[in-house]
């Protein structure tokens, strides 16, 4: 008899109502060789979680796993001044043609490793020990945050309500990854 593994009890830092909400400008990328803008449910529930919590999305597309096709749709919105984050969805696992981490390590100055350690540490209490097959990434590049999420639903919301609508939120306490925007260049 074995015993079972408690669920990790998450305590999440206060949202502080006295400072002001700062929309980030968020382009959604879906990587994925089959779907289309009419069966993207991933994409869907991003936009949908993203808009709701009173972000814009600025920008949206499909790219098909492969890494210059990728860089090159990052690279376009990197240098976009009116996108401020990229959140992926698909190409993230181990199979021949998962290659979003690639493309992402392609572009970005700086990996933010905590971010796919967290994922997987949520992602467990979901899907158990078969997050270990995911590659969730993120960094940063030229001044524009990159996150890379699985392709299923379920990926998009553990990632977005476990980690992203907090980490994106200015008001969120006791810090933020949008109060760092205005150093992100910095050298």
């Amino acid at each position: 008899m074995t015993a079972a593994f408690p669920s990790p009890k998450l305590n999440p830092m206060p949202i502080d109502p006295t400072l002001p909400f700062r929309p980030v400008r968020i382009a959604v990328l879906t990587v994925s060789d089959t779907r289309t803008a009419a069966d993207d449910r991933s994409g869907d529930t991003l936009v949908e979680r993203l808009t709701a919590a009173g972000h814009v999305l600025a920008a949206r597309a499909i790219v098909r796993d492969d890494v210059p096709d990728l860089t090159r749709q990052l690279n376009a919105w990197i240098e976009d001044a009116e996108i401020d984050c990229v959140i992926s969805t698909g190409g993230t696992g181990v199979t021949g043609r998962d290659v979003t981490p690639e493309a992402f390590a392609a572009v970005w100055d700086k990996e933010i490793p905590g971010f796919g350690e967290l994922f997987r540490w949520l992602s467990f209490r979901t899907i158990g020990t078969s997050t270990v097959q995911s590659r969730a990434t993120a960094g940063v590049a030229r001044g524009t945050y990159l996150f890379a999420l699985p392709g299923s639903t379920g990926a998009v919301k553990d990632g977005w309500d476990g980690i992203l609508r907090d980490q994106l939120d200015s008001r969120h306490r006791p810090c933020n990854f949008v109060e760092l925007m205005p150093r992100l260049r910095e050298r």
